[in-house]
């Protein structure tokens, strides 16, 4: 049988081994995350959100203004709010006002060895073949995803039409009625 006034012992050495590992995991340095943003390509990723965002305000606006007679001056503001916009969303997201939140981030989320591994990683064959590619996986996989969600929603919008049509309509009270409730 072990010894009983070894254990906490033996506890004690397992928590400071686990602490001085955890201790020994040092942030990366600026310039380490920095190779690793060139090798992920950080910069042009982050530039080519930038069309998607202005097309997903482009209909917003749409939406806002679709259906209504607007005269041309106010055509003419909503293009210049618009137009304000897109310039306020381009200067917070340009690389220069960016760059510092990615290390910043980068430090408090990975250690030197992991951001070192992950940009010998991009700028190896297999890391820059995943950069060239990701744009089309991304395509592919929201194909593929529509094409198992549509028929999915397709099927519960008949779902619930069946389930509501058993159901009894809901019992209406004149406004007059309710407030003799009371």
């Amino acid at each position: 049988m072990p010894n009983p006034r070894l254990f906490p012992r033996l506890l004690a050495a397992a928590c400071l081994a686990l602490f001085a590992a955890t201790a020994l995991a040092a942030p990366p340095s600026d310039a380490d995350i920095e190779r690793l943003l060139k090798a992920s390509r950080a910069e042009s990723m982050l530039n080519a959100i930038l069309p998607q965002m202005e097309e997903m305000q482009r209909q917003q606006f749409e939406q806002i203004t679709s259906g209504k007679d607007l005269t041309a001056d106010q055509k003419a503001e909503v293009q210049r709010i618009q137009t304000r916009t897109n310039e306020i969303v381009r200067k917070a997201l340009a690389w220069d006002e960016m760059r510092p939140l990615y290390i910043d981030v980068y430090k408090q989320t990975f250690t030197s060895e992991d951001v070192k591994a992950m940009a010998k990683f991009y700028e190896s064959p297999a890391g820059r073949n995943l950069l060239d590619k990701t744009p089309a996986l991304m395509q592919n996989l929201m194909g593929a995803i529509q094409k198992k969600v549509i028929p999915m929603m397709e099927e519960l919008q008949t779902e619930l039409k069946e389930s509501t049509k058993e159901m009894p309509a809901p019992e209406v009270t004149p406004p007059a009625k309710r407030k003799k409730k009371k």
